[in-house]
Formats: C-alpha cells, sequence, structure tokens
C-alpha cells in the first residue's frame, strides 16, 4: 500500500499578501484571462467563490497535456491565509489517489504543499505541480503589481 507523501515548494512575491490570499480566494475563476497557456478553463461547478465547500472544475496544461480536474475548497483559513484544495475527479486522479493542494500566503512569498498518495509505483512524484505552481504565483505577482 503507498503512503501518502508531501512535497512543497516556495515563490517570491513583492505584491501585497492580502491581494495575492484574495486572488486565490475569491477570483480564481480569472485564472484563464491571466494565463491562457497554463489555464484553459477555470469554472465554478457548486457554491460561491471565496467559501469552503465550493467546487471547481480546472482545465490545465501540465507539461504538454491537457488535463482537468474537479477540487473541492476544503478549508480556508484566515489566520493563517491558507487555502486547501482536494481533487476529487478528472484525470489527476488516475496516477494520485489522493491529491491535496494547500497554498498559503505570507509577507514576501506563497507556499504551496501538495499532499498525495500514488495510484501505482510508476505514477511521478507531482513536483512539476509545485514548479507549475510556483511559476503561476510569479505571473499573478507580476499581474497584481501592474493592476495598481
Amino acid at each position: 500500500m503507498a503512503q501518502i507523501a508531501k512535497i512543497e515548494a516556495k515563490a517570491e512575491i513583492k505584491c501585497s499578501p492580502a491581494k495575492v490570499y484574495d486572488f486565490f480566494k475569491n477570483k480564481m475563476t480569472q485564472f484563464p484571462n491571466i494565463y491562457p497557456q497554463v489555464y484553459k478553463k477555470v469554472e465554478l461547478l457548486e457554491g460561491e467563490e471565496g467559501q469552503a465547500g465550493n467546487i471547481i472544475h480546472f482545465e490545465y496544461v501540465i507539461g504538454n497535456e491537457t488535463m482537468a480536474a474537479k477540487m473541492k475548497t476544503e478549508a480556508i483559513n484566515e489566520g493563517e491565509k491558507s487555502i486547501t484544495f482536494r481533487a476529487f475527479e478528472g484525470e489527476i486522479m488516475q496516477i494520485y489517489t489522493t491529491f491535496v493542494a494547500k497554498v498559503t500566503v505570507a509577507d514576501g512569498y506563497v507556499t504551496w504543499s501538495i499532499e498525495y498518495e500514488k495510484a501505482n509505483d510508476s505514477a511521478p512524484i507531482p513536483d512539476n505541480y509545485t514548479t507549475l505552481a510556483a511559476k503561476v504565483t510569479k505571473g499573478l505577482d507580476a499581474y497584481l503589481l501592474s493592476q495598481i
């Protein structure tokens, strides 16, 4: 039986942590407008943006592959400025039986942590996801700075 493992990545930000956190919490459906080369579609299927329990459908490009995932916003922690998402449907579930991504925004950086369990021994460590998350975070930071 596979075990749950965890990887992390940090991305430096220059924008105010409040703006970055607000985007991740309330405006994720805007990602295709900001980063169309990665996000093909981000759609709120259930609930309200900014609320735990909502369901978001992502279509995205990772590597050279377009994939889709449905994610549930499991937790929003205002005190630590963190949001936890759990994948429950889509191609990602063929690779990982557990995939939980947590974004935490702090002064000067954003930390992405992914807890995962491989569906089989040939499944890769999802470092391509943490690399992509850090890259998208830097792009978001530049976008938010340009909006001032």
